[in-house]
């Protein structure tokens, strides 16, 4: 009898999961359209609508560097029709810099990370002459305070990566913060600040101008697009490292079949030319994670970036 009852309470879960998708399904997009993350999701929503069979249809929700569009989805039904296309500030920087009413660990159910990308140091090949990273830090070391380094925004992945390499490398630089990207590339470009750790789509173009010097890359390895780049860690940093990840979450409670399925559909895509090569173009490594790999990320880059923030003399309110 209690066996009969407990498969009885789990019909209805076991139907909705083998009944789904059965209308769109709706991603959350924590950023204005333009962006990597915003890239990223509809490259990963087109493959997806394909592969369901509904349409998987993007929703720009930002604010409060991507918390708004968190907090939606944590409080969305667990249904499998509200996903998140999540990056890195919502569940492991965010958390650390100001007041949420999310749990990053506990009101998400991570499904693949589709992607990473690392971040390049780009200076001013004018405003400041070094050619390698150990020729900045001689170049900044003997002029404390007196240069400047570009952040698309307080708290910003960018923001943090510089902020981690100048306490690391025992550097003083003042933060200019801007909203967003963009507006750092011409200031950069321009000569009005001195470096910027940036999105390799946002640095590569003025790369090759003359303009903008590429010093090194922040993730565990050489990026493809850069190979002749080397990291922060090749060139004397042992250990450093940061990169985003962008990837779907579900609300928690989401049912496992439903997790699964859209797993496996984004890990085909990793197999798929088209998909990949649409990645590649905007600077992103596919990785098309397991949901349990993605949920150790999200665990491990909490720790880094509370030190990141820690090195920024950032915290939550």
């Amino acid at each position: 009898m209690k066996k009969l009852f407990a498969i009885a309470l789990l019909a209805p879960t076991l139907a909705l999961a083998q009944a789904w998708p059965q209308k769109p399904i709706k991603v959350i997009v924590p950023f204005p359209p333009g962006g990597v993350t915003d890239a990223i999701a509809r490259i990963t929503a087109d493959w997806l609508t394909q592969r369901l069979g509904q349409p998987v249809v993007p929703d720009n929700r930002p604010g409060a560097t991507g918390a708004i569009a968190a907090e939606l989805v944590a409080r969305a039904d667990a249904d499998g029709y509200t996903l998140l296309s999540a990056a890195t500030p919502q569940l492991a920087i965010v958390p650390h810099v100001q007041k949420i009413s999310y749990d990053p660990l506990k009101d998400f159910t991570p499904i693949s990370i589709v992607g990473t990308n690392a971040f390049a140091l780009g200076c001013n090949s004018d405003k400041t002459p070094a050619k390698t990273l150990g020729e900045f830090v001689d170049y900044v070391k003997v002029r404390p305070g007196q240069l400047n380094y570009g952040s698309p925004g307080s708290g910003s992945v960018g923001h943090l990566t510089m902020a981690l390499f100048l306490a690391r490398a025992g550097l003083k630089m003042e933060a200019v913060l801007y909203k967003g990207g963009g507006p750092v590339m011409t200031d950069l470009v321009a000569g009005h600040i001195n470096c910027y750790f940036g999105n390799f789509n946002e640095l590569l173009p003025h790369a090759g101008g003359g303009k903008v010097r590429l010093l090194a890359t922040s993730g565990d390895k050489r990026a493809r697009q850069l190979p002749d780049v080397p990291t922060v860690a090749e060139q004397g940093y042992a250990g450093f490292r940061t990169e985003t990840w962008n990837g779907y979450v579900a609300p928690a409670g989401t049912p496992r079949d439903i997790i699964e399925r859209i797993a496996r559909e984004i890990a085909a895509g990793c197999k798929d030319a088209a998909f990949t090569a649409r990645l590649d173009k905007i600077g992103v490594e596919p990785v098309c994670s397991t949901p349990a790999e993605f949920a150790q990320a999200v665990r491990d880059d909490l720790r880094l970036w509370k030190d990141a923030a820690e090195a920024a003399g950032m915290k939550a309110p």
